[in-house]
């Protein structure tokens, strides 16, 4: 109970830095499953499972917070499931398949073991049926994708180039020495980069100066993130990873910031049917 407490004032205080216009758009997305519009079945797909791993989030700020079940766990998520049988599923329902069933170690061990975000975009892409994304258990071939004219469901753009919308995506580079931001990003593209570390969210609505993305394998479940929006609705500061930064410590606490990272690629849903979602909503 003291536990429970801790958190909810810790996740109040983190929340009580956003804009008073700025809620949460995710309880009232997630009714929407059965939308004919595709954008609005990918933001209440992604909003469902964040739901359903008890709405952990990164704040504005890069915060953490409202973390309950990590993906190890066999505690049941708010939806009956056990939190690794779930992560099981993701692989097992996007058609990239895990090489195992949903029970047993060696199953359990593949969870744990294997990045799986690009197995979660995969499989919400599969259940919200958007036409032409090819499933991939690395988010490097569908922004690789989005990069040739004309080719699926998505195109490549500068983070900082457009406004996001719901069901697009927002990506970053991952682990390497020297931050490649999008010009460097599109120049290893047009010369292979076919294993470039890469981690993707989905956008699920963006109003009042903040855009909400849901992404899985982050901190462990699938957390909504908040990132602040300029005047016309783009990607404002987005704290960017640089070449020489400090890692993260009790010496450099402001390397701490989980929203720091190399954003190098917007995807932009090109899906006729994908409007502006949730643009008036209170």
């Amino acid at each position: 109970m003291k536990l429970t407490l801790l958190l909810l004032f810790a996740c109040s205080i983190l929340l009580s830095a956003l804009p008073a216009s700025a809620t949460d758009p995710c309880p009232q997305l997630r009714t929407q499953l059965a939308s004919t519009d595709v954008a609005t079945r990918i933001a209440a797909i992604a909003c469902q499972e964040n739901h359903a791993w008890f709405r952990p989030f990164i704040d504005a700020d890069g915060r953490a917070g409202g973390q309950a079940v990590y993906e190890a766990e066999n505690d049941a998520l708010a939806d009956g499931a056990q939190a690794w049988r779930k992560v099981a599923a993701y692989w097992n329902g996007s058609g990239l398949g895990s090489g195992c069933g949903q029970a047993g170690a060696a199953c359990r061990s593949f969870v744990v073991d294997t990045p799986w975000s690009a197995a979660f975009v995969s499989w919400v892409m599969r259940q919200a049926r958007v036409p032409g994304f090819s499933a991939s258990s690395r988010h490097v071939d569908y922004v690789r994708a989005a990069l040739r004219p004309g080719a699926g469901p998505y195109r490549l753009v500068a983070p900082q180039a457009a406004a996001p919308s719901p069901g697009d995506m927002l990506c970053y580079v991952r682990g390497q020495t020297r931050a490649l931001g999008h010009a460097g990003l599109v120049n290893v593209l047009d010369t292979g980069g076919a294993g470039l570390p890469m981690h993707c969210d989905i956008v699920v609505a963006a109003q009042a100066g903040i855009a909400w993305l849901v992404g899985g394998n982050v901190q462990q479940t699938v957390a909504l993130r908040m990132l602040r929006l300029d005047d016309a609705g783009r990607f404002a500061d987005l704290p960017m990873r640089g070449a020489g930064d400090a890692p993260c410590s009790p010496d450099a606490p402001a390397q701490c910031n989980l929203n720091r990272q190399d954003w190098a690629a917007l995807l932009q849903l090109r899906t006729p049917d994908a409007p502006s979602l949730l643009a008036g909503t209170p």
